[in-house]
């Protein structure tokens, strides 16, 4: 279930990426910005939770 999850996460920051991109293309920088900040949060997220615990 864990594994189901991150993947579903990591294809919605893929998705927002490339979403900011075409955005940014279209001239709307600011929801552009805001689109590849909440990527790379979701990116940073799914860092954290595959950090080894002990």
């Amino acid at each position: 279930m864990g594994d189901l999850l991150l993947s579903i996460v990591m294809l919605g920051g893929i998705a927002l990426m490339g979403g900011g991109v075409m955005v940014f293309r279209s001239g709307d920088r600011r929801r552009a910005l805001l689109m590849v900040v909440a990527a790379l949060i979701m990116f940073a997220n799914v860092a954290i939770w595959l950090v080894p615990v002990k």
